[in-house]
């Protein structure tokens, strides 16, 4: 079995994003939520689960996103969405620009 460093990376444009549908918002849009590791890349590499959890949700919020405050899913963030496709495309796009910038620093 290959550990988590040797693993192949999946390109972001392959990555599927789970979404839940959960119930809407007070004004009856419609709410989706999806696990904060869903927001990070492989470069993403942190060693405590707080900074993980503190990067996808402060690129969520560039987006839209928010933390999702309940029990029964821990680690979500909500997106509030008409058009989920949509939401997910925004999300890839994010990422790609998130890691070509980190990237781009590396090499400099």
């Amino acid at each position: 079995m290959k550990t988590l460093k040797e693993q192949t990376p999946v390109p972001i444009a392959d990555k599927k994003i789970d979404f839940t549908r959960i119930n809407n918002d007070t004004n009856g849009n419609p709410r989706y939520v999806c696990h904060f590791l869903s927001l990070l890349t492989d470069k993403d590499e942190f060693t405590s689960l707080d900074a993980r959890y503190e990067l996808a949700l402060k690129r969520a919020k560039k987006i839209g996103g928010r933390k999702y405050h309940n029990k029964s899913y821990g680690g979500g963030i909500v997106f509030q969405s008409y058009n989920i496709g949509e939401t997910e495309r925004h999300i890839k796009e994010l990422l790609e620009r998130d890691m070509n910038r980190v990237c781009n620093q590396i090499e400099d």
